[in-house]
């Protein structure tokens, strides 16, 4: 397992490559920096083309909820703070309608330096209030996918989308999205929106942080919509294990 060690020279490097930068040169640098560079390196460097990255934060009997679907802090501190990077590195962040109903998200950039990215939320029924809180920020781009034709509050961007059996298809939503100007995307929640992108196949990389907590019951962390009836039909993607501190991260490289 490599341990992450994410000094102030390995984050500015990350966020100039982020800027266009030419990578760091990573002599003389501690294992730990040299983990932390290659952990996010995918995100930060544009050069390297489009990149779909999906995280989820779970417990160690994989769930990301109680039975009453309290979510909050299910990721320890340094979990938390691999969120927050992973959002200053990307472009844009997208969530589904529940999770903006449910857990009412800031998507903000505040464990570390960074601008705030993006917000996306699938929302294919027009749900999703126009009072509500993520809405409101205007010097953030904001940005409403859905299937009806409802108007949204000036500065809102709408994209139109046609359903397919029953609801939005990520390849479509991916698409509209890179149209948008939006290459690098991260797919943070909730779990059902994380596991359609999986099963359709749009993922690059897929981030599970797991923390050492028992829950014992509430939401599983990924149940796809047709899972498999074997387990040599089952997913293995190659994988990375990486030590954040109070959390364990699989970065899961999902091109093959």
């Amino acid at each position: 397992m490599q341990q992450v060690d994410v000094t102030p020279r390995v984050w500015n490097s990350l966020l100039a490559l982020r800027a266009g930068d030419e990578p760091p040169c990573l002599s003389g640098w501690s294992e730990g920096e040299k983990s932390a560079v290659a952990l996010y390196r995918p995100l930060a460097c544009r050069a390297q083309g489009p990149v779909t990255v999906a995280q989820i934060g779970q417990s160690l009997d994989a769930r990301i909820a109680t039975v009453t679907g309290d979510a909050r802090d299910v990721s320890g501190p340094d979990g938390l703070a691999h969120l927050h990077r992973m959002r200053a590195l990307v472009d844009g962040v997208v969530i589904g309608v529940r999770t903006a109903l449910h857990d009412r998200p800031r998507m903000t950039v505040r464990l570390c330096d960074g601008t705030d990215p993006a917000r996306i939320v699938i929302d294919p029924q027009g749900r999703l209030p126009d009072e509500a809180p993520l809405l409101q920020t205007p010097d953030v781009r904001r940005i409403v996918v859905q299937a009806v034709d409802r108007p949204r509050p000036k500065g809102v961007e709408v994209i139109r989308l046609h359903r397919r059996d029953g609801g939005l298809d990520p390849d479509d939503i991916l698409s509209a999205l890179r149209a948008a100007g939006l290459g690098t995307i991260m797919i943070e929640g909730g779990g059902t929106t994380i596991a359609r992108f999986v099963e359709a196949g749009m993922l690059t990389r897929l981030h599970v942080a797991v923390a050492p907590l028992l829950i014992g019951g509430g939401q599983a962390s990924l149940t796809l919509p047709n899972p498999v009836s074997r387990l040599s039909e089952a997913l293995r993607p190659e994988t990375c294990v990486f030590s954040l501190g109070s959390d364990v991260l699989f970065d899961c490289d999902m091109r093959r």
